[in-house]
């Protein structure tokens, strides 16, 4: 079954072919436009997180199972009520970038055009919010104006705020591709994480000063005589005062040290960009997840417009997004500032959607956006909500603040796959969806290229799509007529009528070819770019036909002070997703990082009384939370980072969405999660250990700090504490109990048998050491447990692999350090044909190519 992946905005096509009936092979597609057969690491395991561990399978009104005839009449009858008693406003959706464009599609249509109001918002707008502001300032409409084949014609490629190697692994082998045959690659970003280790320059900025960089390259450019004039002349409208706003303490030594950077390096730039008329930028969150956020993204188009560096191949902004269907959000007006098919709020297209709709109780005007949303139902002014497919206790900056205002409103509806969520234990009624592999639809990804989900599953239980739920729900709250449909195909072709509806051209979204398809060929339908070579023409989708150049100025950037030395950084990790409610079922993809870490650089670490290992404490004025500390070189001076994606589910600690602020860019809506004031702290422990169980447990170790990971036909936590670590025993399941204590070394080993089947391990340590997992992890899946148990390992010797630096092919860090050195191998490919490890989404080669360059220079020494 071909079929598109449940990750990010790449949006690589897959064969999936079931094995059983809750298990499938997975592959790349080689026919798919976008990754020609490749997947990443995430990608490669998702036959490993499609089984029933954790599903929600029945509808719940509180904590009792529901027919969904009961369900969706009451959400539908309290949904009634509440507009009644309190107005249209006083409801909310917040959805998600994982559901498809029919869902959607649905979804959208019922909160602006049916219940009367434009409160329908998505986790889109936590990572490309900004993007799509800088989109509509500059030319009128959301256009991304470049395609992942302008990477393939590029000569110059900058990557700003993204981490592609990890976040877009598949895009970055394209751009790696590229730099083999002669392109130059620029990577921006406060960090020096693996994509800038591979670059040929690494700028490596003061978080928040884009504005500046851009502003005095700009300047640098016109200096040099690379401003298209002509083009400008031709397409751009030019306000007469945009480069004086721009040029304010551009030149190279003020841009140097507003940034933060070496004056010499900044020149190399500039000249390289200046000199290179075939360049792609490329960005991400660094760009868009700022509180200058659309002012980021419209320096960045300026830049590409004023040097006529758009609508060419490869010479284009391309901006990257994150969720596999964000873009297709996009499209049906899933933000709350847009209303449907790229079109706002003019009383002109709200006239035009309610003729198209039917509708009786159009939203006249944008709703409220994420954060926004958020607080007005912690003020009570949100009386009932409705949440699909994500996680916003987690995801949200402020959670705390978040969790609070769920605690707190009269009505909370969760749409999920997954039984118990940081979210969803808020929720007065749970309604189970339907997952990937189960659901049909449509996605749209980066470069604007939508391509077919398809079922390949039957969904479990009593799961049903998102688009039904929906559908029903509206049909009950009166409206049977305007949501007719009984398949997908009807909404979607119903979303292109929409694009092309009274649309004379004026927006380049518009699928008319499609609006007419059968059932037939919808269900056949192959993958497809719509809107061409956007802007190739020179023309815009504005009144008079001409982009705009936007002023944007550097705003100040606050210096850390007093209680708040450091400056916070968030974002995601190699092989996990989001919350982890996915990639956390994989024990493969758990490997790579197993722990929430705080990377924090020697100086501050050292000024910290910190060592690499230890448990740290990141506070804000928001909240606080505790992560392992990994002091490293790649971080800034003053400067820490966490990942975004541990809850309460998997972790005591680690939950990054406690610590930012609560503050948005003005324009876009998108939250800062870029540049929180923070401090950190050490925090001692007395003893650490690690339980390993068949199953799960019931509840997390009552323990200062765990941390759980999927391992196979199981479950490990990572533990440390404070005091006696005795009340570790009651989270152990019953059985026979053997055990082993060491008081000198302050060791404790239990094992709970069953049968002679291991059912769990308990290893503790007070100063001692603990032994490598993976032999008793090995254990679990034995008949009859090893009689070594407790030593840790089997008799004789064995090898260690070390933590895993290849997800793919599950290969380590020991394991690859010996090959090096036994098998003299000298380069990244000699390490793929002796292990695999590189060879499959090559997410993991700046590593191995880092490992390579650190046993050099041993050897060397």
């Amino acid at each position: 079954m071909r079929t598109t992946c449940a990750y990010c905005g790449v949006g690589c096509g897959i064969l999936a072919t079931p094995t059983g009936e809750r298990s499938a092979d997975i592959k790349g597609d080689p026919d798919h436009p976008a990754n020609a057969g490749k997947l990443c690491s995430k990608g490669t395991h998702l036959g490993e997180t499609i089984g029933l561990e954790g599903r929600l399978l029945t509808p719940m009104i509180g904590r009792r199972t529901a027919s969904w005839d009961a369900a969706l009449g009451l959400v539908a009858k309290r949904f009634r009520e509440t507009i009644a008693q309190h107005g249209p406003n006083s409801v909310a959706f917040y959805v998600s970038g994982q559901l498809l464009t029919e869902d959607y599609y649905v979804a959208n249509k019922l909160m602006k055009g049916f219940i009367g109001a434009a409160n329908i918002d998505t986790n889109s707008r936590l990572c490309m919010a900004s993007a799509v502001a800088g989109h509509i300032r500059a030319f009128g409409e959301d256009i991304v104006p470049a395609s992942y084949n302008d990477l393939d014609a590029a000569d110059l490629i900058v990557l700003v705020g993204s981490n592609a190697a990890w976040c877009h692994p598949i895009v970055y082998q394209r751009i790696r591709a590229r730099c083999d045959a002669g392109a130059k690659l620029v990577v921006i970003d406060p960090r020096r994480t693996e994509t800038a280790d591979e670059a040929d320059l690494h700028l490596s900025i003061r978080p928040g000063t884009d504005v500046a960089l851009m502003n005095g390259l700009l300047a640098w450019c016109r200096d040099a005589g690379v401003v298209d004039q002509a083009y400008l002349a031709r397409h751009v409208a030019t306000p007469d005062d945009f480069w004086d706003r721009c040029e304010g303490g551009s030149d190279l030594w003020s841009v140097a040290r507003v940034c933060d950077v070496p004056p010499q390096e900044l020149r190399r730039f500039f000249e390289l960009f200046a000199a290179t008329p075939k360049t792609v930028t490329m960005f991400s969150q660094g760009v868009n997840q700022s509180l200058a956020g659309t002012d980021q993204v419209n320096a960045i188009i300026n830049l590409h417009l004023a040097t006529g560096r758009i609508g060419k191949p490869g010479a284009a902004p391309f901006s990257i997004t994150g969720q596999p269907n964000a873009m297709g959000g996009r499209e049906v007006g899933g933000l709350a500032s847009s209303l449907a098919a790229h079109m706002d709020f003019t009383p002109a297209n709200v006239a035009r959607v309610g003729r198209f709709w039917a509708a009786p109780n159009m939203a006249t005007r944008p709703g409220l956006k994420a954060v926004d949303l958020f607080r007005e139902l912690g003020q009570g002014r949100i009386k009932a909500i409705w949440i699909m497919a994500t996680n916003p206790a987690v995801s949200m900056p402020d959670a705390g603040r978040v969790r609070e205002a769920l605690a707190d409103c009269p009505f909370v509806v969760v749409s999920d796959v997954v039984d118990t969520t940081d979210t969803s234990v808020h929720a007065h009624v749970r309604l189970p969806a339907a997952a990937w592999g189960e659901k049909d639809g449509t996605v749209t990804n980066s470069d604007r290229t939508v391509s077919r989900q398809r079922a390949f599953m039957a969904a479990p239980g009593e799961a049903r799509p998102d688009w039904w739920i929906v559908t029903q729900v509206a049909r009950r709250m009166g409206w049977k007529t305007a949501f007719p449909y009984d398949r997908p195909a009807e909404i979607w072709r119903e979303h292109c009528r929409l694009s092309a509806y009274e649309n004379d051209g004026a927006r380049l979204f518009a699928l008319p070819s499609h609006a007419a398809k059968g059932n037939a060929e919808y269900d056949a339908m192959a993958p497809f770019r719509w809107g061409g070579t956007p802007f190739s023409d020179g023309r815009f989708p504005t009144p008079d036909g001409r982009a705009r150049l936007i002023p944007v100025a550097q705003k100040p950037v606050a210096a850390p002070l007093g209680k708040w030395p450091m400056t916070l950084n968030t974002g995601r990790y190699r092989d996990h997703w989001h919350t982890m409610t996915r990639t956390g079922l994989s024990p493969k993809l758990a490997r790579h990082r197993e722990e929430p870490l705080v990377e924090i650089h020697p100086d501050d670490a050292s000024a910290c009384g910190i060592v690499d290992g230890n448990l740290a404490r990141v506070t804000t004025p928001q909240g606080s939370s505790l992560f392992r500390a990994t002091v490293v070189t790649s971080q800034r001076a003053g400067e820490v980072f966490v990942p975004i994606h541990w809850t309460d589910r998997t972790a005591t600690g680690g939950r990054a969405g406690r610590l930012p602020r609560p503050l948005a860019d003005p324009v876009s809506g998108q939250p800062g999660f870029k540049s929180t004031p923070a401090r950190i702290d050490r925090v001692e422990t007395a003893w650490r250990g690690f339980i390993i169980v068949r199953g799960q447990l019931a509840a997390p170790p009552d323990c200062l700090w765990a941390t759980r990971v999927a391992v196979p036909h199981g479950s490990a936590w990572d533990m440390a504490g404070t005091g006696d670590a005795d009340a570790l025993d009651a989270s152990l399941p019953k059985g026979q109990r053997i055990e082993a204590i060491d008081a000198a070394r302050g060791s404790r080993r239990v094992a709970i048998l069953d049968g002679g089947r291991l059912r769990a391990v308990l290893f503790v340590t007070r100063d001692g050491s603990l032994p490598p997992r993976d032999w008793l992890v090995a254990q679990l899946g034995e008949a009859i447990a090893a009689p070594t148990l407790l030593a840790g390992r089997a008799a004789g010797v064995q090898v260690d692999r070390g933590p895993i630096v290849c997800a793919c092919f599950d290969v380590g860090l020991k394991t690859i350090l010996a090959a090096i050195a036994d098998q003299h191998l000298a380069d990244v490919p000699a390490i793929g044909a002796a292990l695999g490890a590189g060879t499959n989404c090559g997410s993991c080669r700046p590593a191995l190519a880092k490992l390579l360059a650190t046993e050099g220079s041993t050897h060397a020494a």
